[in-house]
Parts: structure tokens; sequence; C-alpha cells
């Protein structure tokens, strides 16, 4: 076996993902985080409660599935210190206290109920995830061709990067109230608040800044579909032009973006067709989105000969107005009926789960590109003069 260098190097790629895949079955465990309450009930009784009368493959198969990636990153995350057995062994009891302990808090939570069954499953799927990917680990990350890939197209040192836009596309799967219309928590937040909150703090402020007045003046001035086909290209852009910072000049970064724009699509239908009652896979599919979705792939091709700091730049300018016409525009007519025909009730946490990625990814890149300013800032000022 060679002895490069870069062969047997920890991933923190795989690190950070582990990290942020655990805080989304904790988020997907416990919402909705309220109503806590005590049955008098001790947190692990349920390992000992007979086996659920009425259950359905669906809901086994599900949670199965969703420990996957779980049993899979703990193998990615501590090679090449625990490799094969150990690191299966490691990632099975891993999974096990993790379900374990989300479904011993679920006693104390209204609409959860613990399930010792839910407990077998998540171990499975933690322990199927490590086993399938322990005998790939060494061609992923020491000598395999995804790893010559990987140096060959993508720079070091982006595993936050990456990781946000790996969740992007799952961030577009919950209804909004236009295509790629993520954001859009502080328009939620305003409208949940009561009108007397609502009439104090307006009556503070000048009334050149109620925007509300010019917001609805100017989304009546254009067709609704025109805001459409721009909310959908601003955010598209900013997600490709996000998407190929990471990437080298050699890599085939056409045949990327476009890779990324057909999962996108293909999480966003299958989620779609899986959550509404009628069963509309391509609701979202309106001229406007569908002109966005043109425009917005054209831009982000056109963009990249550009420097890669005048891609962030860009990218952050387009996630900025994407916000505001978000936030401040009026919601589309047909937003209203495409949510009741969601199904709300339907795996609550995977509802809640779809909403917060759809609320706080734009801010989670703003915050990114934040940093990264304020390092590259540090790195200059670093130089000699």
């Amino acid at each position: 076996m060679s002895e490069r260098p870069w062969l047997r190097r920890p991933s923190a790629l795989a690190r950070q993902a582990l990290l942020l895949y655990t805080a989304l079955i904790v988020y997907g465990s416990w919402y909705p985080f309220s109503g806590w309450r005590s049955l008098g009930l001790a947190p692990f009784a349920y390992l000992f409660d007979p086996m659920p009368q009425y259950l359905t493959a669906f809901d086994v198969v599900t949670n199965v599935l969703g420990y996957l990636p779980f049993g899979a990153l703990v193998v990615l995350a501590v090679y090449p210190r625990w490799r094969g057995t150990l690191a299966i062994a490691l990632a099975f009891v891993l999974g096990a206290l993790l379900s374990g302990t989300m479904e011993a808090v679920q006693t104390y939570l209204p609409t959860r109920v613990a399930s010792n069954l839910d407990l077998a499953a998540n171990t499975l799927g933690a322990l199927v995830g490590a086993a399938t990917m322990s005998p790939l680990t060494g061609a992923l990350l020491d000598r395999g061709l995804l790893r010559r890939l990987r140096l060959l197209w993508f720079e070091r040192g982006h595993a936050t990067l990456v990781c946000l836009v790996a969740a992007w596309p799952f961030a577009t799967m919950y209804p909004a109230p236009r295509l790629f219309g993520l954001g859009n928590w502080p328009r939620a937040l305003w409208q949940s608040s009561d009108p007397a909150t609502q009439d104090a703090l307006l009556a503070w402020t000048p009334s050149a800044w109620h925007v509300g007045a010019w917001a609805a003046a100017a989304a009546a001035g254009l067709p609704d579909d025109t805001w459409e086909a721009l909310i959908t290209t601003l955010n598209l852009f900013a997600a490709l032009a996000l998407a190929s910072l990471p990437t080298r000049r050699q890599a085939p970064r056409v045949r990327l973006l476009f890779v990324f724009i057909v999962a996108t699509l293909c999480v966003k239908v299958g989620a779609t067709f899986l959550q509404s009652q009628s069963g509309l896979a391509f609701y979202w599919a309106t001229p406007g989105a569908l002109i966005g979705l043109v425009c917005g792939s054209v831009a982000a091709l056109a963009a990249l000969p550009l420097r890669r700091r005048v891609r962030a730049t860009l990218a952050g300018v387009a996630l900025v107005v994407a916000l505001v016409f978000v936030n401040l525009l009026p919601v589309n007519p047909y937003f209203d009926a495409v949510l009741a025909d969601w199904r709300q009730g339907r795996y609550l946490h995977f509802n809640g789960l779809a909403r917060w990625l759809a609320w706080m990814w734009p801010y989670a890149a703003l915050v990114w590109l934040a940093f990264a300013v304020e390092r590259a800032w540090l790195k200059r000022r670093a130089k000699p003069v």
C-alpha cells in the first residue's frame, strides 16, 4: 500500500456532516419542543412495553432509512482511528444510544410516543448503514476513484460550505410562497404576533419605514409570475454560485451544477408527491417558476469564469435581495391552497424540520459568507507590507 502523506487522513467533512445530521435527528425527534409534561412514567419504561398492535411497513422502513446515513457517517468520521468491525460496532452502539435517548425524552412530549419498535428500527438502520459503508471507506477516503476526483475537482478547507450546499435541496422541500422562496420566518413571526404589538411597533417607526404599502403597490405593478421568476432566479443563482465556490477550474463545473439542479428538483418532486394529499408532484411548476429556473441556471453558468470572491459577493447580494422580496411581497394566492393540501399531520417532525430548513438556510449562508469575508480580510492584513 502506498505511503503517500495524504492517505489515511481523517475527514473533516465527514465529522461536520455527522454533527449536522445528529442535530437534524434531535430536531426531528423532539419537534415541536412544546407541551412538556410528566405522566409519572420512567423515561426508559418504553423498553419493556409490548410491541405496538398497529404498525405499518412504511413506518418501520422510514425509521430504518432515517438512521442509515447516521451509521455511514459514523464510520467515515472515525476513520482511520477506528476501522472495520470496530467502526461498525461503534456506529451500532452510538445509534442505539442516540435513538434510545430520543425515545426516552419523547416520554415527556404530548405529541410523541416512545416506542421500543422505533428504537429497534433506528438501531438496525445505523448498523446497516455502517456495515454498508465500512468496506467502501478506504476507497472513498484513501485511494479510490471518489477520493481522487474529490482532490482533483474540489478545494480543501470547504467542508462547512459543502454541508451547507448539500442541505439546500432539502431546504426547498417545504411549500414556499414562491419557488425557492426561502427565509420567510420574519414574515411568519410578524404575522403570528399580536395586532396590538404590531401597531405599537409601527407607531414607533417613521411612516416612511412602513414598507407594507409600497410592497403591495410594487406587487400590483408587475404580474405575479414576474415576481416569482425574479425570486426563483435570485435564490437559484445564489445556491449555484455557492456550490461553485469549492470547485477547481479543471472540474466539470457545468455538469456538477446540472446534477445539483436535477437533484434539487427530484427532492422537491418526491417530497411534494409524498406529502400532498392530492398527489400533485409539480404544483410548483408555474410559468414564473420555470422561467426562473432557466434564468437562474444561465446566470450561474455565466458567472463561472468570474473570480471566486466575485461569485461569493454576487451570491450574497442575490440572497439579500431575495430575502427582501420574500418577506415583503404579498403571498401568492395559490400558496394557501397548496399549504392546505400539504399533509401537516403526517410526520409532524418531518414537516417541522423541512420548515426550519426553509426558514434558516439563507441566513446560515449569509453567516458563512460573513465569516469568509472576515477570514479573507485577516489573511490580507497578516501579509507583510
